[in-house]
């Protein structure tokens, strides 16, 4: 039977088992005891913390060439049987050693095990949402910094997975910029749109942001089953009198709906209504709450946006109720103290959670300067996965 290897040895510490694992563990405490019974093994470390696995759990996670893929480290074994107490379990050099009634043996790092022992949380990096305090202002990270070194970059996401919104100044003025900094994070993320956008007024537009006119708070493409996660949009020019940014953070509002206006917040999280882009070529549309929540309850998405909401489809008695609560939610989005308001400066580049923070901007006069913004989107997945990487380089 093949056993996992050790993955160093320098003769001053015991050597760590490989366990096909990409997060480093090298640093976390080895065990001190074992004990078996019939259920599974106890496990003691170093510092004293202690566990039981099954042994389920265990033949599941063994790490050897037999149960994971040793270049893509999938796992190969199916845990569809119940599994018989080992023959043997013991303690090697602070590591678990257990050869199975089957004789399939199985090698697990202390440390693993200890970043995996039940009653622990992931040792994931990804922030939690914090939704916007009164006295919020976003953090700015300099191009440079997000550029040039890991530190940067992990700060702008962890700033955005944080907060839902982050500026980045101190960049070239440069065609595709954008494109160039979100690619650094993932593959960009195409709409009907294209992958990379212009934001700007110009002839004929099938869209009000290709308009100077005022844009209310609204979210991007909420008639999109899967609407973008996270929007960028980088100024190149913006000479014109007006076109003021303007943002507020979807899930406080939300939250302070849910407590001055339970009723209103109850409607709008039950009750899916119809979103819907059209133009010559695309015709688009959802059917989806304007609050969404998850299985305990908390407000996972926004969906909001006036200009593409369709024909509200709903009983005859639900149509007052809704739209009582529609108002509601608006005025409370739009009010003075939700907002936060500012003009992008050439070499400046916004990016905010698309299904949490509502973006808006001021009308602008187009024969007083030019206003050119480039946009991309990208998936969140990216952005998380981007910041485990960084992590790894710690």
């Amino acid at each position: 039977m093949t056993t996992p290897a050790p993955i160093t040895d320098d003769h001053s510490t015991p050597a760590r088992v490989e366990m096909g694992e990409l997060t480093r563990y090298e640093d976390a405490p080895l065990l001190d005891d074992i004990a078996a019974n019939e259920q599974g093994i106890s496990l003691t470390w170093t510092d004293g913390s202690q566990a039981h696995l099954p042994y389920l759990w265990l033949r599941d996670h063994c790490a050897c060439r037999e149960c994971r893929h040793p270049t893509t480290r999938e796992r190969l074994y199916v845990p569809l049987t119940d599994i018989d107490a080992p023959a043997d379990a013991s303690l090697q050099q602070g590591h678990l050693h257990i050869t199975w009634s089957d004789g399939h043996e199985s090698l697990f790092d202390g440390g693993w095990l200890y970043q995996r022992r039940p009653g622990t949380r992931s040792q994931d990096q990804i922030p939690e949402r914090r939704p916007w305090a009164t006295d919020f202002a976003p953090e700015r990270i300099s191009h440079a910094a997000f550029v040039n070194g890991p530190e940067g970059e992990r700060a702008w996401l962890e700033a955005l997975l944080r907060d839902g919104l982050v500026l980045l100044d101190g960049g070239p003025i440069a065609d595709e910029e954008v494109s160039r900094l979100a690619e650094r994070i993932g593959p960009l993320r195409p709409t009907n749109f294209g992958a990379r956008f212009d934001v700007r007024s110009k002839p004929n537009p099938n869209n009000a942001a290709y308009t100077p006119i005022s844009l209310a708070l609204h979210t991007d493409l909420p008639n999109w089953r899967q609407p973008p996660d996270i929007q960028l949009l980088y100024c190149l020019e913006n000479e014109a009198e007006g076109g003021e940014s303007i943002f507020a953070d979807g899930f406080a509002a939300a939250n302070a709906l849910r407590e001055q206006s339970p009723e209103a917040f109850r409607i709008l999280s039950e009750t899916a209504i119809d979103f819907r882009f059209q133009d010559d070529t695309q015709d688009i549309g959802i059917r989806a709450p304007i609050i969404e929540l998850d299985a305990d309850g908390r407000v996972v998405e926004i969906r909001f946006n006036n200009w593409i909401r369709d024909t509200l489809h709903l009983p005859a008695h639900e149509i007052a109720p809704w739209y009582e609560a529609y108002q509601t939610f608006w005025q409370l989005v739009h009010a003075p103290e939700q907002q936060l308001e500012f003009a992008l400066a050439p070499g400046e580049m916004i990016a905010f959670d698309n299904r949490r923070v509502l973006h808006g901007r001021r009308a602008f006069d187009p024969n007083t300067g030019r206003r050119h913004l480039q946009g991309t989107y990208l998936d969140l997945d990216m952005l998380e996965s981007r910041l485990r990487v960084l992590a790894r380089q710690d």
